[in-house]
C-alpha cells in the first residue's frame, strides 16, 4: 500500500515528520514524502506582502495535487493543518484516497484551524483540548485523540564522558522553547543546580534569576539526548497561555523517557491520563510541591532509578511512533475496507 505523507522538514533537525516516516517505512508500506513548507519566497518578503504568500502556497498546493495525481496513493496523511487548502484535500479525495489530519500544535487563541472547513476523512488530534474543539466542528470521521510518541531509534540513553556530563549534566535540567509560564516556575527554583536549554530564553527580562542559566540555543537530537543522559532530574514545564488551555503530553514527554531519565513533570490532563504519578513519572501540582519533589529526588537516587526505568518500559512498550502509526491506519483501513 502506497502512503502520501505531508509534513515539514526541518532542516536543522529531525523533527515528527521523520519519526512517522520513519514509523510507515517500518510497518512495510511505501511512502512518498511531500514537504507542505518547501516555500520558493523567502519568508520576509511573504510577511511583508501577504498576496506572495497565497501565491506560494498556491504553488505548494499544487505540487500536492499533481503528486497525488500521478503517485496514486490509498491513503494521504497530513500533519499540522496550515498550509493545506480545503479544495486540495476535496480534489485528493475525488481520486478515491482516504485523507486523514494529524493535527500536532497546541490550539492558540488566533489559531487559523478553528475558521477553515475540515474536508478530511479522518481528523486526528495530539491533545485532548483539540479534541473537545473540533466536537462541534463537521467532521466526518472524528476527531480521534492519537497522542504523541517517541522513536527508539532516535529517542535512547547515550554514554557521556566526564567532560561532556560537567557540560551537559545537572541536577536539573529543562529541554524547551521560553514562554511566560515556564520561565516564572523556572525563577522559582533557580538555587538549585539548574542547567536551561532552548530557543527564545534570550527574551528574559534583563533582571531574570535565569539569565546565567538559560542558554539560548536550537539543539540537536545527540546533543539533548547527552543532555538527557547525563542530569538527574528531567523538568517538563507544558506550555499555556492563560486563555485557552492546552492538555497535551509534549514528545519531551515521551522522548525523556526513552532516555531512561527520571521525569518530574507539571500536573498536565493528558499526561495523568497516559502514565501513572509515581510510577512511571513524578508530577508536580505548584511551586511548593515542585521544590519539596526536586529536595527528595535528589537525595533519594534509588527511587529515581526505579521510576525512571518503569517509566521507559511503558514508553517503550506503549507510546512508539509505531504504535501510533498503526493505530492510525487501522482507523483509516475500516473505511477502505467498507468501501472495497
Amino acid at each position: 500500500m502506497k502512503i502520501l505523507f505531508s509534513g515539514y522538514h526541518n532542516p536543522n533537525f529531525i523533527t515528527i515528520t521523520e519519526y512517522i516516516e520513519e514509523a510507515i517505512r517500518k510497518l512495510g508500506y511505501q511512502l512518498i514524502s511531500f514537504d507542505d513548507r518547501k516555500f520558493i519566497i523567502p519568508g520576509r518578503l511573504r510577511k511583508k506582502f501577504y498576496f506572495l504568500h497565497t501565491l506560494d502556497l498556491k504553488r505548494i498546493n499544487g505540487n500536492l495535487t499533481k503528486i497525488a495525481r500521478k503517485e496514486k496513493p490509498e491513503i494521504y496523511i497530513e500533519t499540522g493543518g496550515y498550509q493545506i487548502f480545503p479544495a486540495s484535500i476535496r480534489a485528493i479525495k475525488k481520486m478515491g484516497i482516504k485523507t486523514g489530519l494529524w493535527t500536532i500544535d497546541p490550539i492558540r487563541e488566533d489559531d487559523p484551524r478553528l475558521k477553515i472547513e475540515f474536508a478530511y476523512d479522518f481528523v486526528f488530534c495530539g491533545g485532548t483540548e483539540m479534541v473537545e474543539v473540533l466536537k462541534g466542528k463537521e467532521i466526518e470521521n472524528g476527531p480521534f485523540w492519537l497522542p504523541f510518541a517517541c522513536d527508539p531509534d532516535f529517542h535512547k540513553r547515550v554514554e557521556v564522558n566526564q567532560e561532556e556530563r560537567k557540560k551537559y549534566g545537572s541536577d536539573i535540567c529543562f529541554v524547551g522553547s521560553f514562554y511566560p509560564n515556564r520561565a516564572e516556575i523556572l525563577e522559582k527554583i533557580t538555587d538549585f543546580n539548574l542547567k536551561v536549554w532552548g530557543p527564545g530564553w534570550n527574551n528574559l527580562s534583563f533582571d531574570s534569576p535565569l539569565k546565567k542559566l538559560a542558554k539560548e540555543s536550537q539543539l540537536k537530537p545527540e546533543e539533548w539526548r547527552k543532555i538527557y543522559s547525563s542530569s538527574k532530574i528531567i523538568l517538563a514545564i507544558h506550555y499555556q497561555d492563560g486563555k485557552i488551555p492546552c492538555y497535551q503530553a509534549s514528545p519531551k514527554v515521551y522522548e525523556a523517557l526513552a532516555c531512561k531519565s527520571f521525569l518530574l513533570v507539571d500536573n498536565q490532563k493528558d499526561v495523568k491520563s497516559l502514565f501513572e504519578d509515581g510510577k512511571h513519572l513524578t508530577i508536580f501540582k505548584d511551586i511548593k510541591d515542585l521544590r519539596e519533589k526536586i529536595k527528595y529526588y535528589l537525595i533519594h537516587p534509588e527511587e529515581r532509578e526505579r521510576i525512571a526505568q518503569e517509566g521507559y518500559r511503558e514508553v517503550i512498550q506503549k507510546h512508539t511512533y509505531l504504535h501510533r502509526i498503526k493505530k492510525m491506519l487501522t482507523v483509516i483501513g475500516k473505511k477502505i475496507f467498507e468501501s472495497a
